[in-house]
């Protein structure tokens, strides 16, 4: 006997695994999804509800914000209509409020015009006029009295001035006190020093303040060459406004 004619006589059941798998698939569809499925479209069932549930809410707020717009909105309308209402009612008020007086004024005049045709209601009082004429006058007096008064402003100015001697030999003290005599109005001697010239020679630096209009620089070096034992020249080292 041949290999296939045994096997074709044993009771082999091929196709159990087919049958299986069938089976469990009829008995899943009779008794329901399994618990994972359920599970899974409980969540999406739940995530759906507050999803929709949000929504809701969002849309409550947006209604909410779209009623205060729209009260805003009605009350800046009312507040326009009623700022232009204003300027008519008050073109209306004013010149019926002006009309009286003007027609009192002009009844006035013409029941006295027969009384007094020379009245000027319009004019000035002489009397008042006199009297600001002269307060004007006595305001204007005091303030040219203040005013001379006042000191003058004096321009001065700071000059430095460079006095050589002749030589080394030269006695400075006596120089500088030969300088110093010189006397003016207006001339103020100041400070001194001597200053290294070279090969042993100094010269004698001195400021002074002079009144601009009482003396010069001219004047003060004629006055400072006289003393020419000692004094060879005059320089000026630096001249300031003050």
């Amino acid at each position: 006997m041949s290999g296939l004619q045994c096997l074709a006589q044993e009771n082999i059941w091929f196709d159990k695994p087919h049958y299986d798998e069938a089976e469990k698939r009829f008995y899943e569809g009779a008794n329901g999804p399994s618990h994972q499925q359920s599970s899974s479209h409980a969540g999406g069932d739940q995530e759906l509800v507050s999803r929709m549930k949000s929504l809701e809410l969002e849309n409550q707020g947006l209604h909410k914000v779209v009623g205060d717009l729209r009260a805003a909105l009605s009350k800046l309308e009312s507040r326009v209509s009623s700022l232009e209402k204003t300027p008519k009612s008050a073109a209306a008020v004013v010149p019926c409020a002006k009309a009286a007086p003007v027609q009192q004024v002009k009844a006035a005049q013409n029941g006295d015009e027969d009384e007094d045709d020379d009245m000027d209601l319009f004019g000035s009082d002489e009397e008042e006029d006199a009297e600001a004429e002269r307060v004007r006058e006595e305001r204007l007096a005091a303030y040219a009295a203040k005013k001379s008064k006042k000191p003058a402003l004096i321009a001065k100015s700071s000059i430095l001035l460079d006095v050589k001697p002749w030589d080394d030999e030269t006695d400075m003290a006596k120089l500088e006190e030969c300088v110093r005599t010189v006397q003016m109005d207006g001339l103020l001697w100041g400070q001194s020093k001597l200053v290294p010239v070279g090969y042993g020679i100094k010269k004698l630096q001195i400021s002074c303040v002079v009144e601009d209009d009482k003396v010069g620089t001219d004047m003060l070096e004629e006055e400072i060459t006289q003393f020419e034992d000692y004094v060879q020249s005059v320089d000026i080292a630096a001249f300031n406004k003050i």
